[in-house]
């Protein structure tokens, strides 16, 4: 099948559900074959999720996440607001929930929540140069607790059922694939970093 046949077009949208997270639309869609349906899509906005490394270990976060009904041990993340830039939202996010202040920060990618059914995407960040401050920044709704773990560490636990989220999968394939690029770059073999 040619690929142009594959593509949908949104004829008719309708919201269903608003809620101050997400919103739930039905989409009335027709294919370029003349297949029709009503499809669901739901909007919310963008998030981060920081991968933040201080003398050789994560930053993390442990809380509570009402869909799962336990705590999960997690990177950093957060809401893009509205007029502010994702690298923005990381450094404030990194600051806010466990009091470190980042020198630099660095986009390792961005992809899709789940492109089956949300319309926003996910934005992971690198934070390097921390400074401790000591004083985290909570929303009166956050509870949480901030700590640190060795990399190798989080690395061998991902996927048990403390380290489950895939949003933080997915920004640890990211962290993975940039420390891999790191050490293959000329200027790590010329230093022996990729040794």
């Amino acid at each position: 099948m040619d690929e142009k046949e594959l593509i949908w077009r949104t004829e008719e949208t309708e919201r269903l559900l608003h809620t101050p997270v997400f919103d739930v639309w039905r989409q009335a869609e027709v294919s370029a074959t003349g297949l029709k349906g009503d499809y669901m899509a739901i909007t919310a906005l963008d998030w981060v999720v920081v991968v933040a490394v201080y003398r050789g270990r994560f930053v993390l976060v442990r809380q509570w996440r009402h869909g799962e009904d336990r705590l999960t041990t997690e990177f950093p993340a957060g809401v893009v607001n509205p007029g502010e830039a994702p690298e923005e939202t990381a450094a404030r996010e990194l600051l806010e929930e466990t009091g470190f202040r980042a020198g630099k920060v660095t986009l390792l990618g961005t992809c899709s929540a789940n492109p089956a059914l949300f319309k926003n995407h996910i934005h992971c960040f690198l934070a390097e140069e921390l400074v401790p401050t000591g004083a985290q920044h909570l929303d009166a709704d956050e509870l949480l607790n901030g700590f640190l773990v060795p990399v190798e560490d989080v690395i061998a636990a991902f996927g048990s059922p403390d380290y489950s989220h895939a949003y933080m999968g997915t920004a640890l394939a990211f962290y993975l694939r940039h420390t891999a690029m790191e050490n293959k770059s000329p200027k790590a073999a010329k230093t022996g970093k990729g040794d």
